[in-house]
């Protein structure tokens, strides 16, 4: 691993202060850049300096600047990002002469994936089995669907966390939606099963770490906040036939559908890092394998992984909704706190400043706290790179 110095970006997720660990455990020196004034992973001992970033969503040639200027100033040889940000700092790298690698592949790729119907169309090209998708760009294209709505999903092609997701939605409950060439939705065929996650780090098109789980309990209807490992062949070869049809280098993410046949169906892509990295916890092996010439780094963690403070606040009362008061009782005592690690303490308590100041910005932004979570990083997609 010939860089010592990594700077890893997204600060702000628990998969950031993960991802530090694994690093800062193999003996590699972790910078570490977000735009909060306080992330969790700022506190770490995995953190050997915490840089504050201009927000890339709103002034991205500041954010370039600064990104440049910290690699320069701290001989970063590698940035890893972990979030939407991974977008912006791909443009940066397009535009500018960075001297470090970027784990990630260009724009054009990211921005392939990430569109939710351009991902479809690349899973087909591969010779993958997917739902009918329909791109979805003007009011006669919605109404051209709009018979079928019991049948179908409909989701903006730029979003995250499920929001806007409108699931077999009676024809007049389309009346909100506004699909447009600049703001594209799609229909999608509603399909039954069970939904997986897979989360995959990838060189030159090879699988180099790779895991599977379902999210048990959600933050609403979007992020995963309770997490159980799962296997599946089928899903793993879909994944490898997408990484190695596209060549990928770097962290990848996938929402997959099960169905009763064992058929593994593909519905969208994160082309960044997601909970599945937290049943990774040997550091050694990790960086060998993901950085290194080292083989392909298994999961080594069987136990489910949460983040308690979320299911205090999101998943007990879905539970005391729903009945389901004995179930959560023992998925709580089930599960392992995903942010604790040996000898490093303090990112369970920077939890509070952290919360805190993402719930001030809902507040200023009358949002909620998903969406103040990533309301600085998010990326929608300009249109004239398709």
């Amino acid at each position: 691993m010939p860089d010592s110095t990594v700077l890893v970006t997204g600060a702000r997720a628990p998969v950031a202060l993960h991802l530090a660990r694994l690093l800062h455990g193999a003996g590699l020196r972790v910078v570490l850049a977000d735009t909060p004034a306080r992330p969790i992973a700022a506190a770490s001992i995995a953190c050997a300096l915490y840089r504050r970033l201009p927000p890339p969503r709103f002034e991205p040639a500041a954010y370039a600047e600064a990104v440049e200027a910290l690699v320069r100033a701290e001989g970063i040889g590698l940035v890893i990002p972990t979030c939407e940000e991974v977008f912006h700092l791909a443009l940066a790298w397009r535009g500018r002469a960075i001297p470090a690698r970027l784990f990630a592949p260009g724009i054009e790729l990211l921005a392939e994936v990430h569109n939710k119907h351009a991902f479809i169309r690349l899973a087909e090209r591969l010779g993958l089995a997917v739902p009918q998708t329909t791109l979805l760009q003007s009011r006669a294209d919605l109404e051209a669907v709009r018979g079928r709505a019991r049948e179908l999903v409909f989701k903006p092609v730029w979003s995250r966390f499920a929001s806007q997701v409108l699931l077999r939605p009676s024809p007049d409950e389309l009346d909100a939606v506004n699909p447009s060439p600049a703001m594209p939705w799609v229909a999608q065929r509603f399909v039954t099963g069970e939904e997986i996650s897979a989360y995959a780090v990838a060189r030159a098109g090879k699988l180099k770490a790779f895991a599977l789980y379902r999210s048990l309990y959600r933050a609403g209807k979007g992020a995963g906040i309770f997490f159980e490992r799962i296997e599946d062949a089928w899903a793993r070869e879909l994944v490898e036939r997408i990484a190695g049809g596209t060549s990928w280098t770097g962290q990848i993410s996938f929402d997959l559908m099960r169905q009763a046949d064992g058929t593994v169906l593909p519905l969208e892509c994160n082309p960044r890092a997601v909970s599945g990295l937290h049943f990774f916890r040997d550091p050694a092996r990790f960086a060998d394998a993901v950085l290194g010439d080292g083989p392909e780094v298994r999961p080594d963690v069987t136990a489910p992984q949460t983040v308690r403070l979320a299911m205090w606040i999101y998943g007990l009362p879905a539970a005391l909704r729903s009945g389901g008061l004995g179930r959560f009782s023992k998925a709580m005592r089930g599960a392992e706190e995903l942010l604790d690690w040996p000898g490093d303490p303090a990112p369970v308590k920077a939890q509070w400043p952290a919360l805190a100041e993402i719930a001030g910005i809902a507040l200023r932004e009358r949002i909620g706290l998903q969406a103040a979570s990533t309301r600085d990083i998010e990326w929608n997609g300009p249109e004239e790179l398709f």
